[in-house]
């Protein structure tokens, strides 16, 4: 895989290399400026609510540098000289300096990126985008990342590079660098496939099934990354059910009641019908009128022991779980409440339950004998 380095116009190569020779010159200056720009950035997150897995910077190589500078761009007359992408790379390269922070969650990239915006003082945002090797429309995929292109405002350090730079010029402590925020799965994947697609060690060791499993991988990276925020936000939500002052407060009507068993058994297949009247009548008998109570009925390890201890052959449904862990908790005191009478000339669901509730008390017999 040929460099632009060495696919660069003979004609441009002496005027890039003086480029380079400058961009070495000066690079040890610019490293001050890249841990200066890393410590804001990190003093911005100290007391956040986001915070990051971690923050990292590098200043570009003076190698990463030539071939970015060699860069030639447009259609050449015969004859013609052709253009270089960037003219003045000292001054047109806006990730010589670059600041990444890496997330758990792709859901934290938004509130980091708006977090630095927020501060005006210190960084003037001049560019803001997702950027994604790849795209959706063409249906491909890569890394995604949110790329922020900051200007520093009259920075100290950022003076002092200048002065290095151009003793001549004034300098204003203002600076163009590149702050880009992702995940630690998209981070992970697009280090592997750097150095192996741009540093590999023999640029022809490459094939064709490189390029598809990276695809591959890509698109799994997004489902992954979809799960974990999915996962995330579940949490938070059943987190507040507990909260008795907020969430866990509020009253069990039956779409509260739908609404919190889907968020803690999606697993069990719910009724045919929207219609959870059954369930707060159920409950209502018990005094269970508020979120965080029934939350604190629908524990695994109860689930557990009553599905055990009746032995079903196949996963009840809503109505019938709730009805057994209620059994389970209350005993016979569920069954006067919810049952017909005891001397009513028909009695199927007392008879049933009755049943039910023995298999659950010889079940806790035999547990109690032989204590795991």
């Amino acid at each position: 895989m040929a460099s632009n380095w060495d696919d660069l116009d003979d004609r441009l190569r002496p005027a890039v290399q003086a480029y380079v020779s400058e961009y070495e010159r000066v690079r040890p200056q610019l490293e001050d400026v890249t841990r200066e720009m890393e410590t804001l950035i990190r003093r911005m997150f100290e007391d956040a609510e986001v915070q990051p897995l971690f923050i990292t910077s590098r200043t570009k190589t003076v190698d990463s540098f030539r071939e970015k500078a060699s860069r030639m761009v447009g259609r050449v007359e015969p004859g013609g000289i052709p253009t270089l992408e960037f003219p003045d790379p000292l001054k047109n390269l806006t990730d010589m300096v670059g600041v990444r922070i890496i997330t758990t969650l792709s859901t934290q990239n938004g509130p980091a990126a708006n977090l630095i915006k927020r501060h005006r003082s210190i960084f003037d945002c001049r560019g803001d985008r997702e950027k994604d090797i790849g795209s959706i429309e063409s249906g491909t995929y890569g890394y995604s990342s949110r790329h922020l292109i900051l200007r520093t405002i009259q920075n100290d350090v950022v003076r002092q590079y200048q002065k290095a730079l151009d003793p001549q010029s004034k300098p204003n402590g203002s600076y163009f660098f590149e702050c880009q925020i992702r995940t630690v799965f998209a981070h992970a994947w697009s280090e592997i496939e750097h150095d192996i697609r741009f540093k590999a060690e023999d640029p022809r060791a490459w094939t064709p099934y490189f390029d598809r499993q990276f695809t591959a991988t890509a698109a799994m990276l997004e489902t992954v990354e979809s799960t974990f925020s999915e996962l995330s936000d579940r949490y938070e939500t059943v987190k507040g059910f507990w909260d008795e002052d907020g969430e866990g407060a509020v009253p069990l009507s039956p779409d509260r009641i739908k609404e919190v068993w889907q968020m803690l058994l999606p697993h069990v297949d719910r009724k045919a019908d929207d219609d959870w009247g059954w369930a707060a009548k159920l409950l209502t008998a018990h005094g269970l009128d508020k979120t965080v109570l029934l939350v604190d009925l629908l524990q695994s390890d109860a689930i557990s022991a009553v599905r055990k201890s009746l032995q079903h052959r196949y996963s009840p449904g809503p109505d019938r779980l709730l009805d057994d862990l209620l059994l389970w908790r209350f005993g016979t005191a569920h069954i006067d409440q919810t049952a017909e009478a005891a001397d009513a000339e028909s009695t199927p669901r007392r008879d049933s339950l009755r049943r039910r509730l023995a298999q659950m008390e010889r079940y806790r017999q035999l547990a109690e004998q032989n204590p795991e």
